[in-house]
């Protein structure tokens, strides 16, 4: 094991313990975090943010909700001394007027937020309560400024940086296998043995993101199928009897499942940072590695092809591989991206529509969200920045021409018949 590996176990490894608390345990949570917000000194202000967290924890959903519109109302920017920190800088641009207006732009709440994670291990809490606040908001405003702030202070303490890439296997401690089942959410894991069947083979891998101050929180985790060829559906990649190989014989790396784990990190990606890092490792692990694909769902074909009133027992709208790639090419949501959620993903990740394929998810939520059919995206390694470029600056999206001929025949019946 390298130096490094060693150092970051043992930062995982590492155990804390609680700081002790003061007499203000009785207080509310919002007088102590309007105490942390106004204290100077450092001992006193992890007492505090320790306190408001533990606090944090034991309430309810009311009186969370109260604690979110205090942050929100009463902690927010003051917009006179904004414009008069504006109209400082304005008038005589400086280090200290610019430093002023900064100061007096940012709400106060994120500063509590700072404050509060000065506390070890305060970093999961935080997106915890962050969870909390997505559950809980009303159609508000101020809460969504509140989340806003919350995202903006995550993303830099989640950035690619602070991020630890790490295999789980079936030697993977238990824990941490159990909350891979329990946070797998496209293709579910039904028991020991089928997370066994996706660990333990040779030609089986697993890649997770872990935060360095959440060592058993898994951030993001993929699921890969190391095969001869390009799967073309989920039940040949996960079945009981597959013959297995070795990863010699492998020439396809097939990326079948990306799950987020925590909901307190919506709207942070890590998918696209996760995807690029296994391909470069296991592509310098294994030359013989020669295409790289996802076998990924379509999980709002089904709600467009209802909505638009599309009747797939007639032709020519039955085969659903033709309404997927009419759907993955054409059908765009306000921003001009594809409606597709996964599509929007992978094609902003740099990759390409490679191939769909009918019956390739047979189980009840395959089959309730696309009709059983699935799509490989292609990670061409040499032409993946080319594509994000091309995606990002026009929309434009790289298809393979077998993708466009399917759809060819039926967008023009579909604009005549004025269903999309």
């Amino acid at each position: 094991m390298s130096m490094m590996m060693e150092l970051l176990n043992s930062i995982f490894d590492r155990r804390y313990r609680p700081l002790a608390k003061d007499k203000a345990e009785d207080s509310s949570i919002i007088t102590l975090a309007d105490k942390l917000i106004g204290t100077a000194g450092e001992s006193s202000g992890i007492t505090l943010a320790t306190q408001v967290l533990d606090r944090f924890d034991t309430l309810n959903d009311v009186d969370k909700l109260a604690f979110f519109h205090h942050l929100a109302d009463n902690m927010d920017i003051d917009y006179v001394v904004v414009e008069k920190a504006l109209g400082a800088y304005k008038e005589q641009p400086s280090k200290k007027t610019y430093f002023d207006y900064m100061a007096a732009a940012e709400p106060r709440r994120q500063e509590l937020i700072r404050r509060l994670n000065q506390v070890v291990g305060a970093t999961g809490k935080l997106v915890n309560m962050r969870a909390d606040l997505l559950r809980l908001k009303e159609k508000s405003d101020t809460l969504a400024a509140l989340d806003l702030d919350f995202r903006h202070l995550f993303v830099s303490w989640f950035n690619r940086g602070f991020l630890v890439l790490r295999p789980i296997n079936w030697e993977t401690p238990a824990h941490i296998l159990e909350k891979i089942i329990a946070y797998e959410a496209v293709h579910a894991i039904d028991s020991w043995d089928d997370l066994r069947r996706r660990m333990q083979p040779e030609d089986r891998c697993c890649f997770a993101f872990f935060h360095l101050s959440m060592p058993d929180e898994p951030l993001i985790f993929v699921e890969v199928a190391l095969t001869q060829g390009i799967a073309n559906s989920v039940q040949s990649v996960l079945s009981d009897n597959r013959q297995e190989i070795s990863v010699d014989e492998a020439d396809t790396a097939v990326f079948y499942s990306i799950s987020n784990c925590q909901q307190g990190l919506n709207s942070i990606s890590f998918g696209n940072s996760l995807i690029k890092q296994v391909v470069a490792d296991l592509s310098s692990r294994f030359s013989n590695l020669k295409s790289f694909v996802t076998l990924s769902p379509i999980p709002s074909l089904k709600t467009w092809i209802q909505k638009k009133g599309i009747n797939t027992t007639q032709a020519p709208f039955s085969d659903m591989r033709s309404l997927a790639a009419h759907y993955l090419l054409n059908e765009k949501s306000q921003n001009g991206k594809p409606l597709d959620p996964v599509a929007r993903f992978h094609l902003g990740n740099g990759a390409k529509i490679h191939a769909i394929h009918n019956d390739a998810d047979l189980s009840t939520k395959g089959l309730s969200q696309s009709g059983g059919a699935m799509v490989n995206y292609l990670y061409e390694l040499k032409h993946v920045s080319e594509n994000h470029e091309k995606f990002a600056a026009t929309g434009c999206i790289s298809a393979g021409q077998d993708i466009h001929k399917l759809g060819e025949h039926l967008s023009p019946l579909l604009r005549e018949k004025n269903n999309v």
